[in-house]
């Protein structure tokens, strides 16, 4: 059965990793990936073409070698654009118009064609020439500031989530797009930048500053306003608990056999837990230690107490939930025989997505897409012979 995107071409010309992931969501939905590379560019952004971080990210993809700094590789680009829907770039704001093929310019030969932009701050503005990456953007957008224990300093989360998000959010703004131009028949641009989307991944964090002038701090493991939710030790591992609601925390003292707690009269607000954290955290750790993980999260979820492991990796696919909804996907490569990566947590009904393609190498489709956008053999030969198009590589 055709995927959601079947028919879709787009224009890939993404770096790092921002990109990337937005191209990633479009290409594990079926639309046809053209990315377009500098020849030469051997490996991919985080090690090697066939590591790991490449694999993952320019699956279900074809690959074209096109120096778009020739002017035959730029015309040959422009007649891709020519039968694109969709174009992707995270290039510095400067580059794409120093190369040409920037939104007006690609406008002019496919006016239906939607132009999506990730940059490291946005498009204009004060920052917009600089070069940013994600844990620029953690730092500029107060991220760090309150992610860490007090008093440790600064500190970046564990996952690259700028780059990450902007990359989902790219492609939410794109599928707006092209829904529109249902309605218009036009195409045109969108973009969002790491900045933006930390600034919007702070939320509540900033509007507890927008609406109440509070500047949040580092809360560590603890819930910034909600207490008690947070880590816990047990007597094997690590655990989470979330019983800050008035209900809950009265089901927890009981499951604690602590009903001691609810005459507490510092511990009767969930103000007043919050004001004497410390002291509440340190009676909860003294009776959570009596038991392993597994007692607790049962006693926990029998009493609709939210709850769980702290997990590493490993653990993580081990879970059975995780196993249950198929998070991982075995890749066809072609010098790895198969490879595992994370599959699109997307769920539709009626579609079964896949890795259908492994990376691709470099410039290993670019006849096929030469054709596809409308270039005969000879017109294929001549753009090879200036330069422009880069061998596929072996």
């Amino acid at each position: 059965m055709p995927l959601p995107l079947d028919g879709l071409i787009v224009l890939d010309l993404t770096l790092a990793r921002a990109g990337p992931t937005c191209v990633r969501h479009l290409a594990d939905w079926g639309a046809t990936i053209w990315r377009v590379e500098p020849p030469g560019s051997a490996d991919g952004f985080g090690g090697a073409r066939d590591g790991f971080d490449s694999v993952n990210l320019h699956r279900n993809k074809r690959s074209i070698a096109l120096d778009l700094k020739n002017p035959a590789g730029r015309a040959a680009f422009l007649r891709l654009a020519a039968k694109a829907d969709v174009l992707v770039e995270n290039m510095r704001v400067a580059v794409k118009h120093r190369l040409k093929i920037g939104p007006e310019e690609i406008a002019a030969v496919n006016p239906r064609l939607v132009y999506a932009s990730i940059s490291g701050f946005g498009q204009t503005g004060p920052y917009a020439g600089r070069g940013g990456v994600d844990q620029i953007a953690q730092g500029m957008g107060g991220l760090m500031s309150i992610t860490g224990e007090a008093g440790r300093g600064p500190m970046r989360v564990g996952i690259p989530i700028n780059d990450l998000t902007a990359g989902n959010l790219l492609a939410l703004a794109i599928m707006m797009k092209l829904f529109e131009r249902e309605r218009t028949g036009m195409g045109g641009s969108v973009h969002t930048s790491l900045l933006e989307a930390q600034v919007f991944m702070l939320d509540f964090q900033a509007t507890r500053f927008l609406m109440d002038g509070e500047v949040a701090g580092q809360a560590g493991n603890d819930h910034p306003v909600n207490t008690p939710m947070g880590v816990f030790p047990a007597a094997d591992k690590p655990i989470n608990i979330a019983a800050s609601s008035a209900k809950l925390w009265e089901v927890f003292c009981r499951v604690c056999g602590r009903e001691d707690w609810l005459a507490k009269p510092e511990w009767q607000t969930a103000k007043g837990r919050t004001a004497d954290r410390p002291a509440l955290n340190a009676a909860i750790a003294e009776e959570t230690r009596k038991h392993p993980s597994e007692w607790w999260i049962a006693k926990l979820e029998e009493a609709g107490i939210p709850c769980g492991p702290v997990n590493d990796i490993r653990e993580v696919f081990e879970d059975p939930q995780v196993q249950h909804l198929d998070m991982v996907w075995h890749a066809p490569h072609e010098r790895l025989g198969q490879a595992g990566v994370v599959r699109t947590p997307l769920n539709i009904d009626g579609h079964k997505p896949g890795v259908h393609r492994g990376v691709p190498a470099l410039g290993g489709d670019a006849e096929e897409i030469l054709a596809q956008a409308g270039l005969s053999g000879n017109e294929i030969k001549e753009l090879r012979a200036t330069g422009a198009l880069g061998d596929a590589a072996k």
